[in-house]
């Protein structure tokens, strides 16, 4: 028997916070290197040129330029980067380094290395391009348009390939003939920029003498990127090495490899030295893959009896120049969380990829769902005004029970367990105030919208079985050093997200030891377990946690068994007593046996180590356990968000007012750590349904610049009454009952508050499908409405 040392679902203060606050951090741009050179970058002014030349003369004769690499030394030195997640019948399997036709403004055309950021920035702009424009393709509807320009040479139209989840088309025909209310809809979801507080960067350190490659990199998955890199400058996997220091945030950003980042390694193999390159703001802007980006028709027909019978969309995905390692992903994920928490007759969603000249758009918080979210939610709030009911209780009517959970959607997913229906009524009684008395051009409301969210991203056969090439399982190492203490080597990544903390709650509980035992190593390909997606789609906790679970038990039990043989007992007549304070060679943390003999827990370790103590010469000597989890199924969590908006009639101006969550991750670790990702979540859904969007111009050049351009939600903009609350509901196929919750934040609030500003101002409800709610755009909708300033209607 053990004593138990009870950490998960304890408040804990995240590990890494001190550190950070006292300027400790080590981030890409703080990390030093002997010797170190510098690049910048050489990109295209336009989005669509043929490259005709590429003088660097004046830059090579420059004693500050160490090298220049332009599209033809780059076609001889790299290959192109696989992509992974792509649409049938999509014509590109793999994106350029080198390139000689710019496909969006900002595409790395060369490199350039100096002795100082500055020289290099100066030397790259003395580089002569030679030009020859071609006609840009800016939006979606531009290149669908009869006669297009073709993005892709070759290729009989702008389309990049299809898909098709859900439903056979006669039965979406068939459900929507027997509706009493069939509400369509075209919704545009724009692009957004990441905006991490740290920007991309790189520092490649080559070896000629031994071959080795060491890349730190802020990047959000370090060994994906070890093996895109292996493919792209054809070195062994063991001679690559990709370390993620500190990374200041990412949000989806830095899960792939970029051409840039594969330039700057590209150029620290050609020197045999260290490049640092670090992005800069306007280049993260301009130049870093976007989110979102997507046109949808969509319909939601309804009986009579407010019984959902079909949904049914139509989807548009932008992917930019060229899709990317995730390609059309986020866009399919739309299409498979459409059906959301809720029963119907039908459900089928289609979506068709587009080539554009604007920036390759890839994974972003809550990809797809946060779309489907909105698609669905406007539709159930504009379906419950044609038939005159609330829109709670139509949501209510509709939803799946839990006694009906596990449930198979039309798409192809199963939820696994919760009660949406306990959620949705809670944070509507959360949300439950009495109005305050507002002058008559302001207009308030409240509404109330539900989702799910995907976790345990992915198991290796559903990963399989859609084509999508990548690893889905995840790895961890747990070891008992000599010295007692623990270490826990995984392969996620810390992003700001907390994950040191938590894994250590989880293995001191495990263990029945100290936190203050416990160390988590991350980010080093050459000592933590192989991890292609890491700490993105909600999986880090829940998939590497669930394989800590795993390898505590394992360790746990050998423990016991060693000290019982040093103590001469059996397994079973020992109990492990450590007290909350102390070290491991303390007399107060030991093993004990029914007879009083007792031994310490660093001596166990210690005599481990040695050989001794083991029942059988076959036993295992090394206090390790390595688990490699493939999680059987995915795992669901849910939630449901309420917030009160006031509209200023005059202005447009929409103020969140109030905003209350509620969510089932299953089983949380860290309590403290799971209200920081939900309140981070909705700070930055809030962004999105009011200021954000990515902007370019008619020859899609990037308007949005800089933060001047690109308004995110500043403290004012976030509610001070926001609530949030979890119930839980273990997921049955995680070890330890987890779920996922680091994406959940942000799929609600767009649908959220486009439901309430609809509430408060019904004229102008069938024109909120579009994002961001600005000012501009909902006064033209009031405008139009012939709703006055003063709150009147012309």
């Amino acid at each position: 028997m053990t004593e138990t040392h009870h950490y998960i679902g304890r408040p804990v203060a995240p590990r890494h916070h001190d550190r950070l606050v006292r300027g400790h951090g080590r981030f890409l741009a703080d990390l030093r290197a002997e010797g170190v050179l510098h690049a910048a970058l050489v990109r295209s002014p336009l989005a669509h040129a043929e490259v005709a030349g590429f003088d660097a003369t004046a830059a090579r004769r420059d004693p500050r330029c160490a090298l220049v690499l332009g599209p033809d030394d780059l076609a001889g030195r790299t290959a192109p980067i696989p992509t992974v997640w792509r649409l049938p019948g999509q014509p590109e399997d793999n994106i350029p380094v080198a390139v000689h036709t710019a496909r969006y403004a900002g595409q790395p055309l060369g490199i350039v290395i100096a002795d100082t950021p500055t020289a290099a920035e100066d030397l790259a702009e003395a580089v002569q391009l030679g030009l020859r424009p071609l006609p840009p393709v800016p939006t979606v509807a531009d290149a669908l348009a009869e006669h297009a320009p073709l993005v892709v040479p070759g290729t009989a139209s702008n389309e990049a390939g299809r898909i098709r989840f859900g439903s056979p088309a006669p039965d979406i025909t068939a459900a929507v003939s027997r509706a009493a209310v069939v509400v369509e809809r075209d919704f545009a979801l724009p692009r957004v920029n990441h905006a991490p507080l740290e920007p991309r960067g790189v520092l490649a350190e080559h070896d000629p003498g031994t071959g080795l490659l060491t890349v730190h990199a802020s990047s959000q998955s370090p060994h994906a990127m070890r093996q895109d890199l292996c493919a792209v400058l054809g070195l062994r996997a063991d001679r690559v090495r990709v370390i993620a220091p500190d990374v200041g945030g990412s949000f989806g950003s830095k899960v792939l490899l970029h051409p840039d980042e594969a330039m700057v390694c590209a150029a620290a193999v050609v020197l045999g030295t260290a490049v640092r390159w670090v992005e800069s703001r306007t280049e993260n802007f301009t130049g870093t893959y976007q989110g979102r980006g997507q046109q949808t028709t969509a319909r939601l027909a309804v009986s009579g009896e407010g019984r959902f019978l079909a949904f049914d969309a139509h989807i548009l995905a932008d992917l930019g120049a060229y899709a990317t390692q995730a390609g059309s992903g986020p866009h399919q994920v739309t299409a498979l969380t459409l059906q959301g928490p809720y029963h119907s007759d039908a459900v089928a969603a289609t979506v068709t990829g587009v080539y554009t000249t604007r920036v390759p758009t890839g994974a972003y918080r809550g990809y797809g769902m946060q779309e489907a979210a909105f698609i669905r939610e406007r539709l159930i709030d504009e379906a419950a005004r044609e038939l005159g009911v609330s829109p709670l209780e139509l949501r209510l009517r509709n939803q799946l029970r839990p006694e009906e959970l596990p449930h198979t959607t039309h798409t192809g997913l199963t939820y696994d367990s919760g009660d949406y229906g306990a959620a949705l009524c809670r944070a509507a009684t959360l949300a439950e105030r009495p109005p305050p008395s507002d002058p008559p051009w302001v207009r308030r409301a409240t509404a109330v919208v539900a989702a799910v969210e995907i976790g345990a991203f992915a198991p290796s056969a559903l990963l399989e079985a859609y084509g999508i090439a990548w690893s889905g399982w995840e790895g961890v190492r747990l070891k008992i050093n000599h010295d007692g203490t623990v270490t826990v080597y995984s392969g996620v990544i810390a992003v700001g997200q907390g994950i040191e903390t938590s894994l250590a709650q989880i293995a001191a509980e495990g263990l029945g030891v100290p936190l203050d035992w416990v160390r988590v190593e991350l980010g080093d390909t050459d000592t933590t377990p192989h991890s292609d997606l890491s700490a993105q789609a909600s999986r880090a906790l829940t998939l590497a946690g669930g394989a800590l679970v795993i390898a505590t038990r394992r360790l746990a039990d050998r423990m016991r068994t060693l000290a019982a043989g040093l103590l001469d007992t059996e397994p079973e007549r020992v109990t492990q007593r450590i007290a909350a304070t102390v070290g491991p060679s303390s007399p107060d943390a030991a093993f004990h046996g029914a007879d009083g003999a007792r031994i310490t827990w660093r001596e166990v370790a210690h005599r481990g180590y040695r050989g001794w103590g083991r029942r059988q010469r076959a036993d295992q000597i090394r206090l390790e356990e390595s688990v490699d989890f493939d999680p059987p199924r995915l795992t669901f969590a849910h939630g449901a968000h309420a917030v009160e908006v006031a509209v200023d009639l005059g202005t447009g101006r929409v103020t969140v007012d109030g905003y209350w969550a509620v969510h089932d991750s299953g089983v949380l670790v860290n309590p403290l750590i799971a209200h920081g990702q939900i309140v981070g979540g909705i700070a930055q859904g809030l962004g999105q349904a009011l200021t954000e969007q990515a902007r370019a111009d008619a020859n899609a050049v990037p308007t949005t610049r800089s933060f001047r351009e690109y308004t995110i939600p500043a403290a004012q903009d976030v509610p001070e009454d926001l609530v949030v609350e979890h119930t839980c509901t273990p997921s049955t196929a995680i070890p330890g009952g987890f779920k996922g919750l680091g994406e959940g934040g942000t799929i609600l609030p767009p649908a959220a508050v486009a439901c309430a500003v609809a509430a408060a101002v019904p004229e102008i409800a069938h024109t909120l499908t579009s994002l961001p709610l600005t000012p501009p755009r909902v006064r033209a909708a009031l405008r139009a409405a012939g709703i006055t300033a003063e709150g009147g209607i012309r």
